[in-house]
């Protein structure tokens, strides 16, 4: 498997979304990119903080199995970085399942991305 990174921006994640809503298939990895960005929405109080996800997809749009960290460096105590993990890996998961346009489901089921997930601050 190929690894292809989505580096989104922190401005990125700052979108608030109650879950997935798209009007028309995704047809490119930005679109992936913007799309998971609008479920994040970082917890309060975390600042300077980040954890990198590593997951793969279906091309039916869900996730091959459970994401996994790969980076992470959160400020504070390990409640907060436990609470900062679950809810970018909660965040991930439920923006599934996303729609994909048949070329980019061809193209990106079962590659392996990775995500980095940032705090407001």
């Amino acid at each position: 498997m190929r690894v292809v990174a989505l580096w989104v921006l922190a401005g990125l994640f700052l979108v608030t979304a109650t879950g997935p809503s798209w009007a028309e298939p995704l047809l490119t990895i930005e679109d992936v990119g913007n799309a998971l960005g609008k479920c994040w929405t970082p917890p309060s109080g975390i600042k300077d903080s980040f954890v990198t996800l590593k997951f793969g997809f279906k091309g039916n749009g869900t996730l091959m199995g459970p994401p996994q960290p790969t980076a992470i460096r959160v400020t504070g105590d390990e409640t907060q970085r436990k609470a900062f993990v679950a809810a970018a890996t909660e965040a991930l998961q439920g923006c599934m399942p996303l729609e994909f346009s048949k070329a980019l489901a061809d193209e990106i089921a079962g590659n392996v991305f990775t995500l980095q997930f940032r705090s407001a601050e």
